[in-house]
């Protein structure tokens, strides 16, 4: 969620998003987490643009989500590897550089870290 909301502030009048998407071609982590949560994106951008700081977006987040599903939400995004992306090859193009760079890694957050780390810089990893 933390990178979620990162991109939905990179999203907002004058940020700047780069390579960020939360939903493309495909839907990507973002909006896999988001549907499961049963939020919109619309919505989490409205909380992001108008809260103080994190602690607001996370109480809303606490308000308008049911929590007992969160451990089984982390343990899925875990799991998920290229092959269980909606469109494999997509994946596979948008994160060649990566991919190329990172041949050892099998999980679709350990490859989209690297990827942002690759992007970013250090300062991306969370």
């Amino acid at each position: 969620m933390p990178r979620t909301i990162d991109k939905l502030r990179a999203l907002l009048p004058g940020g700047n998003p780069g390579e960020y998407f939360i939903n493309g071609e495909i839907p990507g982590m973002s909006g896999f987490l988001l549907d499961r949560l049963g939020i919109t994106e619309d919505a989490l951008r409205e909380v992001v643009a108008r809260a103080a700081d994190e602690g607001e977006v996370a109480a809303w987040l606490r308000d308008h989500t049911d929590g007992s599903q969160y451990a089984a939400l982390n343990e899925a995004m875990r799991r998920s590897r290229p092959r269980h992306a909606q469109d494999p090859e997509y994946f596979a193009e948008l994160y060649a550089i990566t991919l190329a760079s990172h041949p050892e890694l099998e999980r679709i957050v350990d490859i989209i870290d690297a990827d942002d780390r690759r992007i970013f810089g250090a300062s991306a990893s969370r």
